[in-house]
């Protein structure tokens, strides 16, 4: 019987990193219709100073977010799983409309309903200015992260 990976918990190692892939994938194709599919209807989300819920607030939130962000890439880390709860680590450049560049890191606990859903997204997150010449992330805006080269290994 061939093997087959669900994306639902209970998680273990495997189908944690292919659900923080599956993830990250979706936020760098900044289609905010697309990632709010990932998430329960009565999904709940802190970010940053900001609370989310529900999937028409989602695509609002994401909406917003990408008009102000520009050369938005975004590259996710595993940290820890258990059962229904994923732990990662992230980072991401963009830049504003008045040419300033930013890097932002952040941590993210996530918690999954029996479908696969996310349920809870709380996102904590500091952004740094960045000049220009010290950007890490190039790879074409709104394509997945190329599987090698990008990683997220050094926290400067």
């Amino acid at each position: 019987m061939p093997h087959t990976l669900t994306l639902a918990p209970p998680f273990n190692l495997e189908s944690a990193l292919a659900k923080v892939r599956a993830a990250e994938d979706a936020w760098n194709s900044q289609d905010a219709d697309r990632i709010a599919q990932a998430y329960s209807v009565d999904s709940e989300w802190r970010n940053r100073d900001q609370f989310v819920r529900g999937r028409d607030q989602i695509v609002e939130f994401l909406t917003q977010k990408w008009r102000r962000e520009f050369d938005y890439r975004l590259a996710k880390s595993l940290w820890a799983f258990t059962d229904d709860r994923i732990a990662v680590r992230f980072q991401y450049e963009y830049r504003l409309a008045n040419g300033e560049w930013y890097r932002a890191y952040g941590n993210e606990n996530w918690e999954f309903g029996a479908d696969g859903l996310m349920c809870r997204r709380e996102a904590s997150i500091n952004d740094v200015a960045i000049d220009v010449s010290s950007r890490k992330f190039t790879w074409p805006s709104g394509s997945p992260r190329p599987a090698v080269g990008f990683e997220i290994e050094e926290l400067r």
